[in-house]
């Protein structure tokens, strides 16, 4: 396969000038699921699990075979797969869940990191709060990357779940993750990843990492928005209790008690999104056919480039992994005395698509000195003339606010 690979893409056929610079936030998505999602709209869109007629049955055989693609994918096992809307309602629905699994008590802690997106740093705050449970922050270390010194303290006896990101949205930081799933094992705490910035960008393999939780979403990785998928170790799931009820969790209600469902459905509460789920279910085989060791070392080779390119630039300071590696294709940045909206601004009279704000991970940004950055995300599509159209805007930019 030679990349960068655009013809798959629609979105670059029709806007031939775009140089879309923001997959961190949402990738674009190629034909292949594009065409298995008017299928199912098309030609068999039906509810699934209670219809006994051919189209319904059709849309459950195709939705559960999705399920079972998406868990090959991160090498898991079919039931451990739950389907959700995206990685903010995974995050909200596990942590709801282990708290109604009454594992934490007064003065137990919760270990979690200075880069999480607040779609898990909040629930857990709130948890927090909720159990009256105190949540300690592993911080960075030097080159943006988390201080593991001190993760090991932070990680005793008393802690009940280790939550962190797998790779930092702002940062590119590619974190650990085996390593502080094994510090939480030692210490017979749970752990939850948030492999939203992760999958589909590099290989993740659920049992390498020795996760008990990790989720993520479909439009992060050429799958549609709204879908996404929770990974629950089944003998976990099944001894806990949902964290949202209703249709399609239940054997079997009576006026004073409830059957649930088999693990995964009984996590599934209401209507699925099951167009949403084939079209995950296809972005997933379309990676693996292209093969993730080959998308991830490409990105490795554009981030390489961009560092070198935009670290030329005067005014111009890079908050990111310097080591393409350890990086899984982020690049932040400010330019000096000009606001990171107007940055954006200035690159999409170009048609540079980049990201400026806080991204949702405001401690981080705290911590970092800064209250907005710049930020240019890269995937399978991104061509080094990508770059070097954001090179050129850039010193546009410079350029326009000189003259003010």
């Amino acid at each position: 396969m030679k990349f960068p690979i655009k013809d798959d893409f629609p979105v670059f056929l029709n806007n031939p000038d775009l140089v879309y610079l923001d997959s961190s936030s949402t990738s674009q998505t190629p034909e292949a699921v594009l065409n298995a999602m008017d299928e199912y709209y098309r030609h068999y869109r039906a509810n699934s699990r209670r219809g006994q007629y051919a189209i319904s049955a059709r849309a459950e055989n195709t939705y559960e075979s999705a399920r079972a693609d998406v868990a090959v994918f991160i090498g898991a096992e079919t039931r451990e797969i739950i389907f959700t809307s995206g990685s903010t309602a995974s995050a909200n629905l596990i942590v709801y869940t282990l708290e109604n699994s009454e594992i934490f008590k007064e003065g137990d802690e919760i270990v979690t990191t200075i880069m999480e997106h607040h779609s898990l740093f909040i629930p857990l705050q709130k948890l927090a709060k909720r159990k009256k449970l105190i949540l300690r922050v592993i911080p960075l270390a030097e080159n943006f990357e988390l201080d593991y010194q001190a993760a090991g303290k932070l990680i005793n006896e008393k802690t009940k779940l280790v939550a962190f990101v797998g790779v930092s949205n702002v940062t590119g930081t590619i974190n650990d993750m085996t390593r502080l799933c094994e510090m939480a094992r030692k210490v017979g705490a749970y752990s939850l990843v948030d492999a939203t910035q992760a999958v589909g960008h590099m290989p993740v393999d659920v049992k390498k990492i020795g996760c008990d939780f990790l989720f993520f979403a479909g439009h992060k990785m050429c799958g549609p928005i709204g879908i996404g998928a929770l990974y629950g170790k089944q003998e976990l799931l099944e001894k806990m209790e949902p964290g949202f009820y209703g249709g399609g969790t239940v054997e079997e209600v009576t006026l004073d008690q409830v059957r649930f469902s088999p693990v995964p459905h009984k996590f599934e509460a209401g209507t699925p999104n099951i167009g949403g789920a084939i079209g995950l279910g296809v972005a997933c085989k379309y990676l693996t056919d292209i093969g993730m060791k080959s998308i991830q070392e490409y990105c490795e080779e554009i981030t390489e480039y961009a560092i070198s390119k935009l670290g030329t630039l005067p005014d111009v300071k890079l908050y990111c992994v310097k080591d393409p590696k350890k990086n899984v294709g982020v690049v932040s940045f400010t330019v000096e005395g000009i606001h990171p909206h107007d940055v954006g601004e200035i690159l999409s009279r170009r048609h540079i698509a980049t990201r400026g704000g806080h991204h949702c991970a405001q401690p981080l940004l705290k911590s970092l000195g800064v209250s907005s950055l710049n930020r240019a995300s890269f995937y399978l599509y991104t061509s080094k003339e990508d770059i070097d159209a954001l090179v050129q805007g850039l010193m546009e930019v410079r350029a326009i606010f000189t003259l003010i």
